[in-house]
């Protein structure tokens, strides 16, 4: 069985400068028998956020992108500069929980799976205590969830989830395919991982979800988008 030692943590950040030093704070202090290496791509932030950056640049990587581009571009980066035999997506802000990080990784540890997806909506006595904050937003993302699965043929509870976890191996055959500039990554992501017939595992998880006013970035456009994404990346996206 391959031996895994390294956990790379990839923190796309546009604007956190209230929870960015929280989350650092938060992965910090998760107990791995894996050493973390943690990645930050700033997204061109306009607020404090670089300065925060700034401090943590000679313990871990930060990427300032010149631009602003989106999530997708910044997740791409990150995922060039990992170097971990596994890799992980964390959000700066505080919805997800990094002591979830043991049971993420542990299907890739055992090898029973290359990819993990962190679900909100699996039941279990953590997810009872989930934080849904906009009911609109959780049906339409279910029915985005619905047809991302029939066209991708990966059957997920919960594909726009932010802990997406993935095998080294599985990752470097799926980042340079990737063309999402922003919210496009997850379904982009979710039809390569179908496309490329990797073994995908779900486990259940923390989830706080916050309000416009406390910074959630995704809207109703976005969800538009998203249709456009599923059918695009599934059916029209040559592979």
């Amino acid at each position: 069985m391959k031996e895994f030692k390294k956990l790379s943590i990839i923190i796309p950040v546009y604007n956190e400068e209230k929870t960015l030093e929280k989350i650092v704070s938060a992965v910090e202090s998760v107990n791995l028998s894996l050493s973390k290496e943690l990645i930050f791509v700033d997204d061109c932030s306009s607020d404090g956020t670089k300065e925060i950056l700034s401090k943590y640049g000679g313990k871990y990587k930060v990427v300032m992108l010149k631009k602003n581009q989106g999530k997708g571009a910044a997740v791409k980066k990150g995922f060039q500069e990992a170097t971990g035999d596994i890799v992980l997506i964390q959000d700066a802000d505080l919805e997800y929980d990094p002591q979830d990080y043991p049971k993420l990784i542990q299907p890739i540890v055992d090898g029973v799976s290359d990819v993990v997806y962190g679900s909100r909506f699996l039941k279990s006595e953590k997810t009872k205590q989930n934080r849904v904050i906009y009911k609109h937003g959780y049906f339409f993302s279910q029915a985005l969830n619905r047809l991302s699965n029939v066209l991708s043929g990966v059957r997920l509870t919960d594909m726009y989830t932010c802990y997406k976890v993935f095998s080294k191996d599985s990752i470097d055959k799926i980042w340079p395919r990737i063309t999402s500039k922003r919210f496009g990554i997850d379904p982009e992501l979710t039809a390569w991982v179908g496309e490329l017939g990797f073994k995908v595992a779900e486990v259940p998880i923390s989830y706080k979800g916050r309000t416009y006013e406390e910074g959630k970035k995704i809207n109703w456009k976005d969800g538009l988008a998203a249709i456009f994404h599923i059918v695009r990346f599934n059916l029209f996206v040559r592979k």
